[in-house]
């Protein structure tokens, strides 16, 4: 016990001198550490304590470098973007920039427009840089595509229902019913179809859509219909590919990765109100990525890659359930604007009051006096603005409600000056024709129009039997590209340019021949049809700014002498209806029947006669009765032989 006691004391007494010469060196070497970086700690300090209330006055602030890869990976997890790093000046870091806008157009129907525009600006070069590893608000799982599968510009939309062109008048950016794809590849790429096939597999991962169905049979190679939309003269159209799924059906499990493309996602911002509820339950609904090059200034010294997310949506009157002509964000999204997204620095609610200048139409509440005049689509609108980044703009309630009450009727929608339908005419299951009308409004101006057509390889076209008609007259195009298919390989491609007289229709028609299919070639529904793709009508129309019929109305002289080429014409691309064609189709019960009829045969005729062949027959006597039984159990007990 003396000894237990007498060790302790001793590592006590050791760990006491060593304490001391450790205390020793530090005052021996703090006057020198002092002297030289005393002053900028006691100044990181100071700053420390003073930018301490910024932080906290504002969320997802800049945090040091140190903390970049664990916040990166806490936001892989929860799903958000992660905080701005803030990175030294020795390191370049790639600027980008995210804004936000929803466009609510009313219609003169009752019912409502509304648009919304997510745009992404990163200023990187994913073709000169070898890998691009910091991603902070452009989406990962885009830009690892154009890096990999050097794309140059992609579009993808996703549609359900079909635009009313006569009611609803032009959308801001029109899609096909279905789902639609065309990309442009870089001259690098030496193989663009097996690039594009692997392309399309990727992408139908990413939007959880049918996308891997795109093959040879539904992919053409336009020559003029689809120029590029961003940088760059691209002449040589053999890294274009263009293809269509006119029977895709959208739904929530297309909207939510989407919506995942977002900095914000859906927690804040104006993609709050995107409840796919309300979405889908509307009479049309549209969502796209565009994603191409453009300029950064006027010069275009620097480029940058834009991001444009797109989703157009008309909430209809009746299907809505509403008894009077009344809307607002509640209605429309069952949900209300609370704050902008904090990583947008743009973020803007615009309400068409064009045809409603004095209030004379509906009731806009609550009212703004930010407005914004721009020429879209030809024709000057008026726009109510609302900016969701000030504090006013939600009021004491923190919450923005938009109502919308209608007071009158009255009013005409302006005519679109350019609009297509398409339809199937004939009778039979062996030939049929195509007819597509183009309709030029304009009172006076004709312009030409590029359509283009893909129609599938089961409907042979006779394109000697091609017919352009305009007022009763032969109106031969200008330009005409035609590929023919080629069976179970590739679809027909028809491009022409046309001239379309003023106040005209312009119908285009040609003759097709049914295939008759393999019975493994045919959908699990096929009594419903085979989808055909829409047409694609691409122009310069005339402006409807610049339209004057009555040329002694009284206006300043100058505006007359130099005519404005800006507002001069617009492009725009329209699509048709798609086409729904019944094929000989044999009877797939047929079969049915015969296996059943079979198996009836089998079972009740060679299986009876089986049964009698093989089987043994032995002779058994008949059981005895119940007094015959009980005398033999006697009779045993006696010992006596049985009856």
């Amino acid at each position: 016990m003396a000894a237990h006691r007498c060790s302790c004391w001793s590592w006590l007494l050791i760990l006491f001198s060593l304490s001391v010469f450790v205390v020793a060196d530090i005052h021996e070497t703090t006057p020198v550490n002092d002297h030289h970086g005393g002053v900028d700690h006691n100044a990181q300090t100071v700053e420390q304590t003073a930018d301490q209330p910024a932080v906290e006055e504002r969320r997802w602030e800049a945090t040091e470098v140190k903390e970049a890869a664990t916040v990166d990976a806490a936001a892989d997890i929860q799903g958000t973007s992660a905080p701005e790093t803030v990175v030294p000046s020795s390191v370049p870091q790639p600027k980008d920039d995210f804004q936000e806008e929803l466009v609510i157009r009313p219609l003169h129907s009752g019912d409502i427009y509304a648009s919304f525009q997510f745009r992404t600006l990163w200023d990187t070069d994913f073709m000169r840089e070898n890998k691009v590893s910091h991603y902070r608000l452009f989406p990962k799982s885009l830009g690892q595509v154009i890096s990999k599968f050097s794309v140059r510009e992609l579009h993808i939309s996703f549609t359900q229902g079909y635009w009313r062109t006569m009611q609803w008048g032009q959308p801001f950016i029109p899609s096909p019913p279905g789902a639609e794809l065309w990309v442009w590849f870089q001259d690098s790429v030496t193989d663009v179809d097996a690039t594009w096939k692997e392309l399309t597999n990727v992408l139908s991962g990413i939007f959880c859509a049918s996308l891997n169905f795109i093959d040879s049979t539904n992919t053409v190679q336009p020559s003029a219909s689809f120029k590029p939309l961003g940088l760059g003269n691209v002449t040589d159209h053999s890294f274009l590919r263009y293809a269509t799924l006119p029977r895709e059906i959208v739904c929530t499990e297309n909207l939510t990765p989407w919506k995942k493309l977002l900095p914000c996602g859906s927690k804040a911002g104006l993609a709050v109100l995107l409840k796919s509820e309300k979405l889908f339950h509307s009479s049309f609904h549209s969502q796209a990525v565009h994603i191409r090059s453009v300029c950064q200034d006027w010069q275009c010294k620097t480029t940058s890659w834009e991001l444009r997310q797109t989703l157009n949506s008309v909430f209809d009157l009746h299907n809505s359930g509403q008894t009077k002509r009344e809307w607002s964000l509640f209605k429309m999204f069952s949900r209300t604007l609370t704050e902008a997204c904090p990583l947008a620095s743009s973020s803007k609610l615009y309400i068409d009051i064009t045809d409603n200048p004095q209030g004379e139409q509906f009731e806009l509440s609550p009212a703004t006096s930010l407005l914004s005049q721009a020429v879209v689509l030809g024709d000057r609108r008026t726009f109510s603005v609302y900016d969701l980044t000030q504090e006013t703009t939600f009021g004491t309630v923190r919450s923005l409600n938009l109502l919308i009450r209608w007071k009158s009727n009255e009013g005409e929608m302006l005519r679109p000056l350019l609009h297509a339908e398409r339809y199937v005419a004939g009778y039979g299951l062996q030939t049929g024709e195509i007819h597509t009308l183009m309709y030029n409004n304009h009172p006076y101006r004709s312009f030409p129009v590029l359509l283009l057509d893909s129609v599938p390889w089961y409907l042979r076209l006779y394109i000697h039997t091609l017919s352009v008609t305009s007022k009763g007259k032969d109106n031969k195009p200008s330009y005409i590209h035609y590929e023919p298919s080629k069976d179970r390989v590739k679809p027909h491609l028809l491009e022409m340019l046309i001239q379309l007289p003023p106040n005209s229709v312009t119908e285009v028609t040609v003759q097709f021949e049914r295939a008759l299919l393999k019975w493994t070639e045919y959908p699990p529904d096929p009594n419903h049809g085979f989808y055909v793709g829409s047409s694609v009508i691409s122009s310069l129309v005339p402006s409807t700014v610049a339209m004057h019929t009555n040329s002694t109305r009284e206006r300043p002289l100058f505006s007359s002498f130099f005519p404005c080429k800006e507002e001069s014409s617009y492009f725009v691309r329209i699509y048709t209806e798609p086409l729904l064609v019944n094929l000989p189709t044999p009877d797939f019960s047929m079969p049915y029947n015969v296996i059943c009829l079979t198996c009836t045969v089998v079972a009740v005729g060679y299986g009876s006669l089986y049964n009698l062949l093989t089987r043994s027959f032995q002779i058994e006597e008949p059981n005895p009765g119940l007094a015959k039984r009980i005398a033999n159990v006697i009779r045993r007990m006696r010992g006596v032989p049985p009856l």
